[in-house]
């Protein structure tokens, strides 16, 4: 990604929600880089400051503590801005079986109060995290954008839910959305803690503690495991196309290959122990099925590639080597 490619964004202001967590905060420090005027809105209640602490002596950027379920911090947030990039939600398949009341009051109701603080400051774009969730019990592989199932969990049908309403919302009030089903993203600055890890950290730091990690099932359960620095590129890329076809519309974010969880575990071993010789020989160890969980996912990213020119420039090794080299040095 160069500069010039996303000359535009210098000196626009860009509202990014979620903005200290794991997506959000790299999405900061990339804007920040372009020269965009960033205004970061988070309630903390799963991102962290200290994946801010870099930007606070930056002119450039503004932190708003609040939360999306909250109207009129939405639309202090979005006063004057150019563009939104929303990723504030309440994560997690797991989580959202447990409480579904919250996932849908911040991921549904935050969306809705987000997209009418859009509209009433006419922000020229608003571009937000979907989700591969939303494919739900469909069987086709890999997933197309037009073809969806049942969604399997109330995370997914918050997602999905948020896809209708940002249709609604171009064809009564003229705001152009692009939403992004985000696959599997891992990379530096994901959380490894808690009870909702993804599993690249969460396994990461078992091996590096030298503790057995445990599979949800036989492992051959399969992802399309997506690097940080793809979803960066294609957050810029809707942020800046000129295309109009482009607008309004919903495009996998992905790598377009698979990996299982064996694979999984495999590469992280072997990448590991060029830091610890003793992790080669953790023994990986299995659990039961978790419930809610699709057995394969796997994206077609053709519309992305061609509506946007996406080019995904990290697959599962090179971004697994990257992102366990930051957790070595970071954690």
């Amino acid at each position: 990604m160069n500069k010039e490619q996303f000359s535009s964004l210098n000196n626009s202001k860009v509202l990014v929600t979620g903005g200290a967590g794991f997506i959000g905060s790299n999405l900061c420090e990339k804007l920040l880089e372009l020269g965009a005027q960033v205004i970061c809105l988070d309630n903390f209640a799963t991102g962290k400051r200290e994946n801010l602490s870099v930007f606070f002596d930056n002119p450039n950027f503004t932190l708003i503590e609040g939360d999306i379920r909250n109207l009129e911090t939405c639309q202090k947030a979005a006063n004057g801005v150019d563009f939104v990039l929303h990723e504030a939600a309440l994560g997690s398949v797991p989580r959202s079986l447990k409480d579904p009341i919250t996932s849908n009051e911040v991921n549904v109701s935050g969306f809705l109060n987000m997209l009418v603080a859009a509209r009433d400051a006419k922000v020229r774009r608003f571009v937000y995290a979907a989700s591969s969730s939303t494919y739900g019990d469909s069987q086709n592989l890999p997933k197309v954008e037009d073809v969806i199932g049942k969604p399997l969990s109330p995370y997914a049908i918050t997602k999905y839910v948020n896809e209708l309403y940002a249709d609604i919302f171009k064809n009564a009030y003229d705001l152009d959305t692009i939403g992004l089903r985000y696959f599997n993203v891992f990379g530096r600055k994901q959380d490894p803690n808690g009870a909702y890890a993804a599993v690249i950290p969460k396994f990461v730091i078992q091996l590096m503690n030298h503790e057995s990690p445990v599979i949800n099932g036989d492992g051959t359960y399969s992802r399309d495991f997506t690097y940080i620095d793809n979803v960066v590129q294609m957050n810029l890329l809707a942020l800046t196309t000129d295309n109009k076809e482009a607008l309004n519309q919903v495009y996998n974010t992905a790598f377009g290959d698979r990996t299982n969880l064996l694979e999984l575990t495999t590469l992280l071993k072997e990448y590991l122990s060029e830091y610890d010789s003793k992790i080669g020989d953790i023994e990986i160890k299995h659990g039961p099925e978790r419930a809610g969980d699709i057995p394969h996912s796997l994206a077609s990213i053709d519309k992305a590639k061609t509506i946007l020119n996406y080019d995904p420039k990290y697959n599962i090794q090179s971004g697994l080597k990257e992102a366990v080299k930051w957790y070595w040095e970071n954690l």
